[in-house]
């Protein structure tokens, strides 16, 4: 008996740094400093003014940068009242919309949600999904796990000189791994 207790003793010995090595540790335990993104403000490229979905202001307020990818938090002023974005599916992303001013119109999947100030939604990675402004002006707050590229997205439509076409706004959907699937909502 003492025996069988030694080896399991051992054996548990032997497979516990085993298992330490299988978690990338530089994804738990963050370096450096941590900082305050001012209300108003975006941390790395200021007011991201959108072309194309809507003509809504993004602020990024955590940059996937800063989190070695693990997430991102958007900050979207809505500015336009009847749009939204396309049915899309994110392929690698999960997102989080907290609805913090105005009211909003979603579809995931094959259901409809209407959300107020207060309201928060999940939307599954892989599941199509799309949102509408309801209110004349409103307010989220977007996380995505991971990160992804939807920041690289809204840098790439800002930067445009013109107002992108449905082609060229798909490309740019699939350039920053996301896949238009359908049309925006229409508000009921």
């Amino acid at each position: 008996m003492k025996r069988n207790k030694f080896l399991g003793a051992l054996l548990a010995t032997a497979v516990v740094p085993l298992v330490g090595k299988s978690f990338n540790y530089k994804n738990i335990v963050r370096t450096g400093k941590g900082f305050k993104t001012a209300a108003g403000e975006g941390r790395l490229h200021g007011h991201i003014k959108l072309k194309g979905v809507n003509q809504n202001v993004l602020d990024v307020k955590v940059s996937g940068s800063d989190t070695n990818g693990q997430f991102a938090i958007f900050e979207q002023t809505s500015l336009s009242q009847g749009k939204g974005t396309p049915l899309h599916i994110h392929h690698s992303q999960d997102e989080v919309f907290y609805v913090l001013e105005g009211e909003y119109q979603f579809k995931v999947g094959d259901d409809s949600y209407h959300l107020k100030a207060g309201d928060s939604i999940f939307l599954p990675m892989k599941v199509a999904h799309a949102w509408t402004q309801v209110s004349e002006k409103g307010k989220m707050t977007v996380t995505l796990q991971p990160a992804g590229k939807l920041e690289s997205f809204f840098v790439t439509i800002a930067a445009l000189d013109h107002e992108p076409s449905q082609e060229e706004l798909a490309k740019i959907f699939s350039d920053n791994e996301m896949q238009v699937v359908g049309p925006p909502l229409k508000l009921q």
